[in-house]
């Protein structure tokens, strides 16, 4: 069995894996879902400056205090920038990483660089009125009902220091890692498309397809679930 680390994107926490935990559990999976600086039960640690490399420390501080080996590093949305830098750093404590309809980044990249220049445009004006970038309705998640209840009054704002911060890591050794993409489809969010496009483009992608919206770990959480369940099986990586 394998043990998991689930990284939750921007405005979201610990919180969103909620309906996964149990299921990688249940598989007999150990699964470890933390809440970044400033974010979901840190909220209360919020700073504008906080940025990308706090939580890349987070994900390692946690990877160092369980002394793991070998662990699946799943990372949503914004935290594919998060998984990677820490991956960099402890490569020895990893042995997947999962980027879940997530950034993929490369080195000298930040979150904002895939992004249309209306969208950085957009949110940089925000950052620089407010300090953060304000939750977005849910229903760009393709999230409804109480799925988006749920979310919209969960979801905190996200630090801006966040946005442009660059991630510069050791792209050999990131080459060499397991790499998944899950690519989530219904409906597709435009800011991850440099992604898709991207883990289809390289080598070294196993590329997973689900029909559901950006916040799958809510709206399809056991076939979620399931696809991590057999990244962590011997001849399941490739499915």
């Amino acid at each position: 069995m394998a043990d998991f680390v689930l990284v939750h994107g921007a405005w979201h926490g610990a919180w969103c894996w909620r309906r996964v935990l149990p299921l990688l559990w249940r598989h007999g999976h150990r699964a470890f879902a933390l809440d970044l600086t400033g974010l979901g039960a840190r909220r209360h640690l919020f700073r504008p400056d906080i940025g990308l490399s706090e939580h890349v420390q987070d994900v390692v501080e946690l990877l160092d205090s369980e002394e793991l080996r070998g662990a699946v590093l799943v990372g949503h949305s914004y935290a594919g920038l998060v998984v990677t830098g820490a991956a960099d750093q402890r490569p020895d404590r990893v042995g997947a990483l999962v980027y879940v309809d997530a950034v993929v980044p490369r080195p000298g990249e930040a979150w904002s660089t895939t992004h249309a220049a209306a969208t950085q445009a957009e949110r940089r004006a925000l950052i620089a009125a407010t300090g953060a970038l304000a939750p977005p309705d849910p229903k760009v998640f393709g999230l409804s009902g109480d799925d988006h209840a749920w979310v919209a009054r969960r979801q905190t704002p996200q630090p801006g220091g966040c946005y442009d911060a660059a991630l510069h890591f050791d792209a050999d050794r990131w080459q060499r890692q397991v790499r998944h993409f899950v690519d989530c489809t219904e409906p597709a969010l435009p800011t991850v498309d440099v992604s898709r496009r991207r883990v289809r483009e390289e080598s070294g992608w196993h590329v997973h397809t689900l029909a559901t919206g950006h916040d799958p770990m809510i709206t399809a959480p056991n076939d979620l679930a399931k696809l991590l369940h057999g990244m962590a099986s011997p001849g399941q990586a490739a499915q």
